[in-house]
């Protein structure tokens, strides 16, 4: 008899509820968790999909070595052994920066991130490579300057909110919050409440829309600066809570003042009348705003997010009830890391920071590789993600990861950069694993759900904790754990965490190596080390977490992690686990000033000159790439890399190369025939579909094609067209700017 098990997606962001029924260890049926807190029943057609993800035909059932062109099966004690004589090895002759970790950014996991990170801070290296890295660099810095920690990201409250403002997000397609689709229909629909799209072309979302800003592509930066000028020409601006709640205003007041609004407009394409009346609605109303990639991989990226801090400050929209607010979260996403502290380090030929979660820009890796610097890196572990399809430039990818001298892949299955390895080890699917995702996207509460596993893995397959674990064991980084405390972990909880912590504080390096610790000892009774390190994380939990909670109804004391652990075990559809001072919004504000600081120095110059004359210049496209590439179209039918079998596609348009009508007549290019992409960086062939969704000029392709399956490829690869140097100061890379041409294919 087959059974139903409460679960959650893990192909995007969100994670909404699901429900799976399993039988004979096989999940069957897929349908939507009408009881999960968060989702409320909704769920897209790629969860209801998952099976595709959970059962691919190149899944990874036992350890791999490269022997010559291939690869033969090894044990796993030979395979950790290996690896970790090699990193040490390469540790001691180059130095600690040789190492990168490439991993802890999953959409369906992040619980193997303390412990990657606690393997790569052992070995003495900062080199924490991620997800992140590769589309928030610029925005997360800007974060961590204005509100005093990079993962202090303030999210749209939509609930309470009387307009939306969709900056660069399609949101019908790409969702990004809770039930995205249903709340902008909600807000279409509805009145009262105005639903805003700025976005150079007629999206799902723009057709909805009660205003849609058609921006010029490339131009956000310019238009947000007009938009500022325009409030402060008009005196609309927020006076009172500029007063009381924001610093460094006299310092930037001056770049709005006497600007050229009309020109800006009319740079940007759009219509000043249109513009200026955005804005009245903006300083009359309570008003949110959602950015996605339009603008953090957009032109400009980090100014653009510059600018929109000051025009939500401008207009006192952060930490109030429908504006953006700072949510509570059990853990943040990642750590704060200020470039400014001298013991934070660079990329050593880059020179690039970690900005982004703590993370360094994916698109730095390849020159970090490829360069002669003698400590260049030279082993680079890559855990559950897919750098060759998932980040910039595949051709310098595949040539960085060709001089490797040691590359480690785990994953679930013979990915395009497990074929590039030297070892390739196989994980357990997040339907095989306990995982848990710390995405804080509700606002006041804080949702939580530990996903457990419902099917028994292949036998040789490990959690991705736990192969970080074994590696730890044999580099020698674990501590010896006294026989009580493993007694311990066989007995309650409670008794073991003060026996573990009695030993901690006597033992030097415990503190440092507790997920180990705690996958050594708890994870061998339950045999999960990340379920331990769940119940670990929540024992020691922040402070601020800790009174959020009391607010959710946990009481206070030295048993409230555990409590929490127990409800979560208990709830598997997730629960409500806090909830975030209504009473002190801008509590989690972190700056020196105890407030928002919009004057950012290093962006001063670049912020003041940015007019409408200079960017008319900028904005010109040279002759032998007339057209502007969106490279990453978010679409109903691309999960990034995770689902690889294409028959979850079939009889859709899933990888396409879309363009206006007007430029496929001026181009000769009818609906249908196979077309060539060119880009700065190279040339792919794909479909062409012609669409009026898609503004002229521009050309839209979407990620997460390319994938090598049952020994062909499908679709378009575009990263393929990017380059990782085309990519903005801070280290995002530009993908919604990527100058091409398009052409017949002569092969057609």
């Amino acid at each position: 008899m087959g059974e139903w098990h409460k679960t959650g997606c893990i192909l995007c962001a969100q994670n909404c509820g699901l429900e799976v029924f399993v039988e004979n260890n096989r999940m069957t049926k897929v349908k939507p968790d009408k009881s999960n807190p968060r989702s409320q029943g909704y769920t897209c057609r790629k969860g209801l999909n998952v099976i595709y993800h959970q059962y691919p035909e190149d899944r990874l059932t036992e350890p791999l070595k490269r022997e010559g062109e291939g690869f033969e099966p090894i044990t796993w004690d030979q395979a950790a052994a290996e690896i970790a004589g090699k990193m040490r090895e390469l540790v001691d002759r180059h130095g600690p920066r040789c190492l990168a970790y490439m991993g802890g950014s999953s959409q369906g996991g992040h619980m193997e991130a303390a412990f990657g990170l606690g393997l790569l801070r052992a070995m003495g290296s900062q080199y924490y490579y991620s997800s992140a890295g590769q589309e928030f660099c610029g925005s997360w810095w800007v974060t961590g300057r204005v509100f005093g920690k990079q993962y202090n990201i303030a999210g749209p409250d939509e609930h309470e909110s009387e307009m939306l403002i969709a900056w660069g997000w399609n949101g019908m397609q790409s969702h990004q919050m809770p039930r995205a689709p249903r709340v902008l229909a909600e807000f279409s629909k509805d009145p009262e409440r105005v639903l805003v799209a700025i976005d150079p072309r007629k999206s799902e979302t723009a057709a909805i829309a009660d205003i849609h800003l058609p921006v010029r592509p490339g131009a956000d930066a310019l238009l947000m600066k007009t938009m500022i000028a325009i409030i402060l020409n008009e005196g609309w601006e927020a006076t009172d809570y500029i007063r009381k709640n924001v610093a460094g205003w006299d310092d930037i007041r001056s770049w709005f003042e006497d600007f050229d609004a009309k020109s800006a407009a009319g740079t940007c394409q759009v219509d000043y009348e249109q513009v200026r009346q955005l804005c009245r609605l903006m300083t009359s109303r309570r008003w949110c705003v959602h950015t996605d990639l339009g603008i953090y991989m957009g032109r400009l990226s980090t100014l653009s997010s510059y600018f929109v801090h000051i025009l939500g400050a401008v207009c006192g929209i952060f930490g109030v009830r429908g504006g953006n607010v700072i949510p509570g979260m059990v853990m943040p996403m990642g750590f704060h890391a200020d470039e400014r502290d001298p013991k934070t380090w660079r990329t050593v030929t880059t020179n690039l920071p970690p900005v982004a979660a703590g993370s360094f820009p994916a698109a730095a890796m390849p020159e970090e590789i490829l360069s002669d610097h003698p400590e260049r890196l030279r082993a680079v572990y890559v855990s559950a993600c897919n750098p060759l399809r998932a980040y910039p430039d595949t051709t310098a990818y595949e040539k960085a990861f060709g001089e490797l001298d040691l590359l480690v892949v785990n994953d679930i299955v013979m990915s395009e950069s497990a074929r590039l390895a030297h070892y390739v080890l196989p994980c357990r699917t997040f339907y095989e694993a306990w995982d848990a995702t710390f995405f804080p996207w509700t606002y006041p509460d804080v949702y939580f759900q530990m996903r457990r596993p419902v099917m028994e893995p292949p036998d040789q397959c490990r959690e991705a904790a736990q192969i970080h674990t074994l590696l730890a064991e044999k580099l020698g980084i674990i501590p010896q754990v006294p026989g009580e405390i493993q007694q311990a972990a066989e007995k309650d909880r409670l008794t073991y965490g003060a026996k573990l912590m009695e030993w901690a504080a006597t033992e030097p390096g415990a503190m440092a190596a507790m997920p180990f610790v705690l996958a050594k000892t708890l994870g061998r009774v339950w045999e999960s080390a990340a379920k331990a390190a769940l119940w670990g994380m929540l024992m020691t939990a922040p402070k601020v977490f800790r009174k959020n909670a009391v607010r959710a109804g946990f009481e206070a004391g030295i048993d409230q992690g555990d409590r929490i652990f127990q409800a979560l075990l208990d709830t598997p559809e997730g629960l409500w686990v806090g909830r975030a001072d209504l009473d002190n919004p801008m509590e989690a504000v972190r700056t020196p000033s105890g407030k928002i600081e919009v004057y950012i120095p290093e962006l001063a110059d670049q912020a003041s000159a940015l007019d409408a004359a200079s960017e008319a210049e900028d904005l010109k496209l040279p002759a032998e790439f007339p057209l502007v590439l969106s490279a990453g179209r978010h679409m109903k039918y691309n999960a990034n890399t995770l689902m690889r079998n294409p028959a979850w596609n079939n009889d859709k348009r899933a990888c396409t190369v879309a363009v206006n009508p007007s430029d496929a007549d001026s181009m000769g290019l009818t609906d249908g025939q196979q077309v060539r992409v060119t880009t700065a960086a190279g040339s792919d062939v794909g479909e062409l579909q012609v669409s009026d969704q898609v503004r002229q000029g521009t050309v839209l392709i979407p990620h997460g094609f390319g994938l090598i399956y049952e020994g062909k490829v499908y679709g378009i690869n575009v990263n393929r067209l990017t380059k990782n140097t085309h990519r903005d100061p801070i280290g995002t890379p530009l993908h919604r700017f990527v100058p091409c041409r398009v052409e017949a294919e002569e092969n057609d």
